[in-house]
């Protein structure tokens, strides 16, 4: 999805906001457990654009229906190189109603999951309002 790769290449959380849907679902390469909801999705973006250092796509994806759409990156955590993928899928009106966020190697993941650990207390304060 080309307007979602531009607003996070220019770092820009208004455009990014604007194409999540009120209900997507984020699935984290490093928890369990899947974020539903815009708000969390957000501040966990906000969170990411934190900890990314040098993060630039190099490769995208369409599926066949245009719904399905792969964004491959390379970035940096605290100076370890990670390479990963974002999968997102859109809805009937073009927002993001999936993002799933996979990331190698696994050393590269651990140091992502220390910084994001780090990152959540604000995260769930910028989630709620609080």
């Amino acid at each position: 999805m080309r307007r979602f790769r531009e607003a996070v290449e220019a770092r820009d959380m208004t455009a990014i906001e604007a194409l999540l849907a009120e209900d997507v679902v984020f699935t984290s390469p490093v928890v369990f457990r899947p974020y539903p909801g815009k708000a969390i999705t957000a501040a966990i973006l906000r969170g990411v654009m934190r900890v990314f250092e040098e993060f630039r796509y190099v490769r995208e994806f369409t599926g066949v229906d245009a719904r399905d759409h792969a964004l491959v990156f390379e970035a940096a955590v605290d100076g370890r190189q990670v390479h990963g993928c974002d999968f997102l899928r859109v809805n009937d009106e073009g927002l993001i109603a999936e993002l799933t966020v996979m990331v190698r190697p696994l050393s590269g993941a651990t140091v992502l999951a220390e910084a994001m650990a780090a990152q959540f207390e604000r995260i769930e304060r910028e989630a709620t309002g609080g």
